[in-house]
């Protein structure tokens, strides 16, 4: 019994994790901040203006998903190791999460050249603000993916270090 929950439950359960620490993320946001990046992101009208983001969250998400099974193959315990065949697919990935950060920054700068190029003369705050939307979501949706997408790898280099303490042994050749 112990063999199995060390094997395949606490893998299981780690592997969990980063799913649980993203959900948690979104629910801290407020929830103001929260239904007004869903509502820009599905307003038919401003479909064109968040294709950056689209962009972002396929990639990101789609990166997270591939990470995070393959995060859970790593931290199968084998009886003499780890799946290391894995680690670098893992680390690889795992820096991609860089990249979101400059694509969110990609599409700040094209909402700002966005919401400049509709002013052409006196402009009401709330108009500008509508135009600065796009600005905004992309940041957030950049910030998002690269922390999300750091998570899986942290959590298998993490969730072996414990695996072996839980199964009183040690890692081989002084990786966890």
């Amino acid at each position: 019994m112990r063999r199995t929950l060390i094997r395949f439950f606490v893998p299981f359960v780690f592997a969990s994790l980063p799913v649980l620490m993203a959900a948690l993320i979104v629910v801290t946001v407020p929830s103001e901040a929260r239904k007004f990046y869903v509502e820009k992101l599905t307003h038919a009208s401003s479909l064109s203006n968040h294709l950056i983001d689209f962009v972002i969250l396929g990639l990101g998400l789609t990166l997270f998903v591939i990470q995070t099974l393959l995060a859970y193959s790593a931290m199968i315990w084998r009886g003499d190791g780890f799946n290391e065949g894995v680690d670098p697919w893992l680390n690889r990935l795992s820096q991609s999460a860089e990249w979101f950060p400059l694509l969110g920054l990609i599409g700040t700068v094209g909402g700002i050249v966005l919401t400049f190029s509709k002013i052409t003369g006196p402009t009401p705050p709330h108009e500008i603000i509508q135009n600065y939307a796009p600005a905004i979501t992309a940041t957030g949706t950049g910030l998002f993916m690269a922390l999300i997408n750091i998570l899986p790898s942290w959590m298998a280099l993490t969730g072996r270090g414990l695996i072996v303490t839980f199964g009183g042994g040690r890692p081989s050749g002084g990786r966890p």
